[in-house]
């Protein structure tokens, strides 16, 4: 059992180096006892393990050793040995304290990413945040952009329980609904780790609700993500419910999707915004945005990793089957936020196919690197679509050229085994253990499931996806 307590004066967030967390962690008045390091698998699920503070300080001069041979896409059980090393910036103290069945016995845990190495002490290449960390150095010594600011809306639903995809509210999108309070729980509680929400709302389906996160670079969000689903799934789970980022865990209704508002920045500049462009697009935006218009099918296996994924991506449901860009048009693969004078900061395009299931370091490395892509090729951005793509007729479609995304999750990965540009951003382990593990998913979903669930979810998914999505 835990609770949440009073802080006093104790420091939970935003620490500079190895000493600044030392001190802080090693005070007794500070009660914390143990450090959680978190990872993700290649399929982007949080794994972790936690050890005493005491062995902190050994942590970051060796790194923490630990067997690989169960994590998903790591090694085989003959080279099982692999080793963590703690990052000092990434610690944050969990809001709660934590409480045993002995009155006296209580604690508080900080919680940290880190690298993931080889026992040589060379970077492991089955480390998903390694792939980010890469794209990123990628961005800074090619290209001369030091920031890639992303800011993800995360929707979750929220059920009775992990096998019982049942709305509890019969609630839309900005109406009426239930829950709100475990919306303002969440928040508050990051709030208290440093970790500030914009927005909070109840979505279009019923039992459906979003937190947007504040935009912020994009390694520091992809563990923000990490953090923010733990937190939805535990806050839930002391209220006696179930949260869930499945992406289409009911039939009839919307699914979750995770739009993804991107940036790239230069010493302190939004290199998206100029002020006599096209929507105040510079022309290093329009060909970005180009580079993930030219990339979307052979991307989309990572960005929508589940074959429910693709129950989401179908037409009637907000959903971005079309793979086209415009300022209103919300059913559209891009939209590009209306620009506010004063506010050239906030310029940004949104990306709105991901799903929040998607393991979020490759998500946003792989976003990345195709706009890199876009802007190396100086690729021309197409013409905007501004009115509804679902109303069109085919021949119109065809004049704007209007592709769409892969139909179900077999032809994403076949688009994703022909694309160089997955591969060399993934490299080859992480990317020969992603197309493995999907291949094996989409042979035991059709082992399990007819062609008439094709567009309809399957009990199928919900027994299989629902308990840990």
């Amino acid at each position: 059992m835990d609770k949440t307590t009073n802080r006093g004066d104790s420091k939970d967030f935003g620490f500079h180096d190895e000493e600044d967390v030392l001190k802080t962690v090693l005070d007794p008045r500070n009660r914390i006892e143990f450090i959680r390091v978190i990872f993700p698998d290649i399929l982007g699920r949080m794994m972790d393990f936690s050890f005493p503070v005491a062995e902190l300080e050994d942590a970051f001069r060796d790194g923490k050793g630990f067997d690989g041979s169960s994590v998903e896409g790591f090694v085989r059980i003959e080279e099982s040995d692999l080793n963590i090393k703690p990052d000092p910036t990434t610690c944050r103290v969990f809001p709660w304290t934590y409480r045993g069945f002995d009155a006296d016995t209580e604690w508080r845990e900080a919680v940290m990413f880190g690298d993931i190495l080889n026992p040589d002490k060379t970077p492991y290449a089955g480390d998903s945040r390694g792939v980010l960390k890469r794209a990123l150095t990628r961005a800074a010594k090619e290209f001369g952009f030091d920031g890639f600011n992303v800011g993800p809306e995360l929707e979750f639903f929220i059920f009775p329980n992990d096998h019982q995809g049942t709305p509890l509210d019969d609630g839309g999108y900005f109406f009426a609904g239930r829950h709100g309070e475990i919306r303002k729980e969440i928040q508050l509680l990051l709030k208290r780790m440093g970790i500030p929400a914009e927005y909070d709302h109840h979505e279009v389906a019923h039992g459906q609700h979003e937190i947007d996160l504040r935009f912020t670079n994009a390694l520091a969000m992809a563990d923000i993500g990490m953090l923010f689903r733990y937190m939805v799934k535990r806050v839930s789970r002391m209220h006696g419910l179930y949260a869930t980022f499945m992406p289409k865990p009911i039939n009839g209704q919307n699914g979750s999707g995770m739009h993804v508002h991107q940036s790239l920045w230069k010493q302190g500049h939004n290199i998206f915004f100029d002020k006599d462009g096209n929507y105040q697009l510079s022309d290093t935006a329009r060909a970005y945005t180009a580079g993930l218009i030219t990339h979307a099918r052979e991307a989309s296996a990572i960005y929508s990793q589940w074959v429910n994924s693709y129950k989401r991506l179908i037409e009637g449901y907000e959903a971005p089957v079309y793979i086209a860009w415009g300022q209103k048009n919300r059913s559209a693969y891009i939209r590009v936020p209306r620009y506010q004078p004063g506010k050239e900061r906030a310029t940004r395009i949104e990306l709105r196919s991901p799903d929040p299931s998607c393991n979020i370091y490759l998500a946003f490395a792989v976003m990345l690197a195709a706009g890199l892509d876009g802007i190396q090729q100086n690729l021309p951005l197409p013409e905007p679509v501004e009115e509804n793509i679902y109303m069109m007729s085919a021949a119109r479609q065809k004049k704007f050229k209007i592709d769409t995304l892969p139909r179900d999750l077999d032809e994403a990965v076949s688009l994703m085994e022909k694309s160089p540009l997955i591969r060399e951003t993934l490299g080859e382990h992480i990317f020969a253990k992603f197309v493995e593990n999907k291949r094996q998913e989409i042979e035991d979903y059709r082992k399990n499931v007819g062609a008439e669930y094709d567009k309809q979810v399957s009990e199928y998914e919900v027994k299989r996806f629902l308990p840990f999505l």
